[in-house]
């Protein structure tokens, strides 16, 4: 079975002076390379990017019009890039003390599960009222299973939104970035 060729995303900024100074945070005095993006430009680009599939390709297509402007095209290009490094730096570590906790409390769990199922039946009763040995039993099953429900389901269903996460912001740092002129118009 052939695959779908991979969508392509492109992600249009431009390189005029009006519509750059908004890319970045206006408080950050750093060199232009180093400020940190605005919030509103990050929206924008992953509104830009809504539509992605996990295989979707993206495409920074950076336009200018003067070559005065075109000087702030690696500049920008740096910042995009280091801004979503990061961004994957801080999903990873997010995802990686998500694995973490859920093991610790996988873990925790079976201990209580062993002691439970393992511990707890050895010290009832056997002979004295079977109904009561056997309730006590039939509760530790149910304890035991409740006990164990969140981390199971938490390593099942909720590792893949860090996953895609990390997939998006992965791509958006190693992006192609395309650097565009566009001719002014002469007004006749």
């Amino acid at each position: 079975m052939n695959k779908p060729p991979p969508k392509k995303i492109n992600i249009f900024l431009s390189l005029e002076q009006d519509i750059f100074r908004g890319y970045f945070n206006p408080q950050d005095p750093a060199p232009l390379y180093k400020r940190q993006l605005s919030h509103e430009f990050e929206m924008y680009i992953m509104t830009s990017i809504k539509s992605a599939k996990r295989n979707s390709e993206f495409n920074y297509k950076v336009s200018y019009s003067t070559e005065a402007d075109k000087q702030y095209a690696e500049p920008l290009s740096y910042a995009i890039r280091q801004h979503f490094m990061e961004s994957r730096a801080v999903a990873s570590a997010s995802f990686e003390r998500f694995k973490r906790k859920t093991y610790l409390l996988l873990f925790t769990s079976l201990a209580v599960v062993l002691v439970c199922q393992g511990f707890l039946p050895m010290l009832l009763p056997e002979n004295e009222d079977h109904r009561l040995s056997s309730g006590l039993t039939n509760s530790l099953d149910v304890l035991c299973w409740v006990i164990l429900w969140k981390p199971i389901e938490r390593l099942i269903f909720y590792w893949n939104p860090f996953l895609k996460d990390i997939s998006i912001l992965s791509r958006l740092e190693l992006a192609k970035i395309e650097i565009i002129e566009i001719e002014k118009k002469t007004s006749s």
